[in-house]
């Protein structure tokens, strides 16, 4: 379970990450990451499932298994963090290091970019 303090619950938080962060994906997920300045806020993840993953059991299964994958990867997140997992309907065939996986490399992938788009700034 993500501490209360990593999770992301508002709309307008989800909103400003998908919007105006960057976008990383694998076959089973997409991460949309950005960064705010200033403030000592600890990082933030959410996660989107819908329905085209599943029903309601598959939907809950994913989610239980990305909050697992991402609470490893909170300690290498900077504060400001805020981050999207947004899972495919291909995550729900896939197991849980797999998904585990993707989440690594999409995560990765994105701090990449956000770090390229800052220094072109």
């Amino acid at each position: 379970m993500l501490p209360a303090a990593h999770r992301m619950r508002r709309s307008v938080d989800f909103e400003r990450a998908v919007r105006s962060g960057v976008r990383a994906g694998r076959s089973t997920v997409v991460v949309h990451l950005t960064q705010d300045s200033g403030g000592d806020e600890p990082p933030q993840v959410g996660f989107v499932v819908s329905k085209a993953v599943g029903n309601a059991v598959h939907r809950n299964k994913v989610k239980r298994r990305l909050r697992a994958a991402s609470q490893s990867y909170l300690d290498a997140l900077p504060p400001q963090t805020r981050v999207v997992v947004r899972a495919l309907p291909a995550a729900a065939s896939s197991d849980f290091a797999q998904l585990d996986q993707d989440l690594a490399s999409c995560l990765k992938r994105a701090a990449t970019r956000w770090g390229q788009r800052t220094a072109d700034a």
